[in-house]
């Protein structure tokens, strides 16, 4: 897959469809790699007539890695109840999403989001209006305080620390568990596609430095609301109605 200079890093991507196609951006959340947008969707939006990128969020999959900023404590930042101390925010993380754009030479896109993803766009869509035709906002959140926190369980597949034995199959195995302490609880995904899903991602890149500094900028990018507010451009917002990560209030 090709990779790009964007706000000063190398961003992994991947393009389907043709280059004169009206443009979808597709921003994957906590340290997802690019393929968590499957082939499927992305052939389907084709099949629409537009032209689709995907590709690995800073820190994730190939693109670059920050591991000379370190990694933040999460766990004393929740206990304390003070935001972690972040290298880089999820403002950095929406001007890598332009920084692709403007390296494609592509003066606008439909800017999708999943999850962190979904608030990365959010933001991209409120500070960089002329570059957004539209904001599709997934399973995300306005970080309100107020929200109703994640299920018990949720909350500890996003926090538990990785498996003492941290071999390939173990590591795949605590992937999955975690992916489904979080996933639909009506709608499962297949057990093949998951673990098919995972193992491709542990042996396209394995980096969990860069999970905890994502999950740093997320935890301290703060309310969102008088920014949302700010948002023209035509919106919509898809969640579950049993999402336990991210509940409905």
């Amino acid at each position: 897959m090709p990779t790009v200079t964007a706000n000063k890093l190398q961003i992994e991507y991947e393009s389907f469809g043709s280059d004169t196609a009206p443009v979808i951006l597709l921003i994957m959340g906590l340290g997802a790699q690019l393929n968590r947008w499957n082939i499927e969707l992305c052939d389907a939006l084709v099949g629409r007539g537009f032209r689709v990128l995907r590709f690995d969020n800073r820190d994730c999959g190939l693109s670059s890695k920050l591991d000379e900023a370190g990694v933040p404590d999460i766990g004393r930042a929740l206990r304390s109840g003070v935001p972690p101390d972040a290298p880089y925010s999820l403002e950095d993380m929406a001007a890598d999403c332009i920084g692709l754009l403007d390296a494609l030479g592509i003066k606008a896109a439909h800017v999708v989001g999943a999850s962190m993803g979904g608030a990365i766009a959010q933001i991209v869509a409120a500070r960089y209006p002329e570059r957004s035709l539209s904001l599709t906002s997934i399973m995300s959140t306005s970080s309100h305080p107020d929200l109703p926190p994640p299920s018990s369980g949720a909350a500890q597949a996003l926090l538990a620390p990785l498996p003492a034995t941290r071999d390939r199959e173990s590591l795949i195995e605590d992937a999955i568990r975690r992916q489904l302490a979080v996933a639909s609880p009506e709608y499962p995904t297949c057990p093949n596609r998951l673990r098919n899903q995972f193992v491709e991602e542990h042996e396209r890149s394995f980096h969990p430095r860069g999970v905890t500094r994502q999950l740093a900028a997320f935890l301290a990018s703060g309310d969102r609301r008088a920014l949302l507010a700010t948002i023209t451009i035509p919106a919509l917002v898809l969640h579950g109605a049993d999402d336990p990560l991210i509940p409905l209030a």
